[in-house]
């Protein structure tokens, strides 16, 4: 497009573009105002005022009448001959206009200066001479000419300050509307009233009925899967109590199929407790929290290794869901891999918690779908290899969108295998 660059330079916050929106048209209409102005009422009536005494001074200069001189108000001396230069203030817009016409009209003229607003001094060669014709600048332009643009900047800057302040409170709603809508998609919930213009009350309201359902939605699903695994405790329970009066050598492949069924209720808890664990977002030191919770997996006979700690300071995480989604990590590495490493980087914008381990890794295509909760990739992850039903990404991405994050997947360019980052945006 032809005005992409344009793009780099304008503000992208909501204030900066409604103050632009306010300020550049009144800037705009005050300079053209300002403009036609100027030409037609000072530029001419300094013209025509300065051309009837460039006339009264080729008569005085002409009779050369010390009573006529002054009664047109002219002061007349002869000064010693020297080139004097035109001089006038920089914001004198009507002195350019006076010397101009005096040039023009006036012969002999040798330099026009305006010291003030109150005086005008002609130096003029008359028959080999120097003289100097004083006389009073109002006769020759509108008095203080620069009071117009004076009062312009002070009442423009005036109303342009009234109309941010209301403008400041039309933009608040929507400011609110998008701290809650922030603080929400981050997993905190923070009280909001919809207000404002109709249009936002609109949003607010729906932004109200949208994050209702969802919380009914994750409630529901919360119970069902809680129900359920909670009724399926029973007769497991009376499973193990029938297998207890069975002999050694029969009951021994029973019970491990009883474990698994047990460590796939669990895992079905802990995706249930994603959302309704009540874990606020705290301030944390990331690197201190992964270093415990790496130093616990090697404690737990897991090869595991912090090889990465970079920055400092705090971010607001939840740390209870912060440590299950690293878990669940470091549990996949070394269930599918070897070893696993961990690495964090922390800085002014970003917290990037990286597990990499030596495993066959998931393919691009599927990388989407290994998200979903309750997916299995058999061809990527050998599920022989331990108990599991595809959870333990799915609740590291809801925890990492709790937290305003997000968990992304790659291939480890040091260890060969699987690459997850978990970034959260400070």
């Amino acid at each position: 497009m032809t005005f992409d660059w344009l793009k780099r330079y304008m503000p992208r916050g909501i204030y900066g573009r409604a103050a632009l929106i306010l300020v550049l048209p009144v800037v705009t209409l005050q300079l053209v105002v300002s403009v036609v102005f100027i030409q037609r009422h000072f530029e001419d009536v300094t013209r025509q005022m300065t051309s009837e005494v460039a006339r009264e001074l080729r008569l005085v200069l002409d009779r050369r009448d010390a009573d006529l001189t002054h009664a047109l108000s002219f002061e007349i001396a002869q000064v010693p001959n020297a080139e004097r230069p035109d001089t006038r203030r920089w914001y004198d817009f009507s002195g350019v206009v006076v010397a101009r016409v005096f040039g023009e009209r006036l012969s002999g003229l040798q330099a026009v200066q305006l010291p003030s607003e109150r005086q005008v001094d002609l130096f003029v060669m008359r028959n080999g001479q120097m003289l100097r014709i004083s006389f009073d600048r109002r006769r020759v332009s509108a008095s203080n000419p620069h009071q117009l643009l004076v009062n312009m900047i002070v009442f423009g800057g005036l109303m342009t300050l009234i109309a941010f302040i209301y403008l400041r409170n039309q933009l608040r709603p929507i400011t609110r509307l998008a701290e809650a809508a922030q603080a929400f998609g981050r997993g905190r919930m923070i009280p909001y009233h919809p207000s404002g213009a109709v249009e936002v009350r609109a949003a607010g309201n729906a932004f109200l009925d949208m994050r209702n359902r969802i919380e009914r939605q994750i409630e529901q699903r919360t119970l069902m899967l809680s129900g359920v695994s909670h009724d399926l405790r029973t007769p497991l329970t009376r499973m193990r109590l029938g297998l207890s009066m069975i002999d050694a050598e029969d009951r021994e492949p029973l019970e491990r199929d009883v474990d698994d069924m047990q460590a796939l209720i669990d895992s079905f808890l802990s995706f249930a407790r994603g959302d309704a664990q009540d874990d606020p977002a705290v301030p944390t030191d990331p690197i201190t929290l992964v270093r415990r919770i790496v130093e616990d997996a090697q404690r737990s006979g897991r090869e595991v290794a912090l090889v990465q700690a970079d920055g400092q300071g705090e971010v607001a995480l939840m740390p209870v869901a912060l440590r299950r989604a690293v878990d669940n990590l470091l549990g996949n590495a070394v269930r599918y891999g070897n070893r696993a490493e961990v690495s964090v980087v922390l800085t002014d914008k970003s917290l990037r918690i990286r597990i990499e381990d030596d495993g066959p890794g998931i393919p691009a295509p599927r990388r989407n779908e290994a998200r979903r909760p309750f997916v299995r990739l058999d061809p990527a992850r050998n599920q022989d290899t331990g108990p599991g039903v595809g959870l333990g990404l799915a609740i590291a991405a809801d925890i990492a969108r709790r937290h305003g994050g997000v968990l992304r997947l790659g291939v480890s360019e040091a260890l060969g295998g699987l690459r997850a980052d978990i970034v959260i945006a400070r």
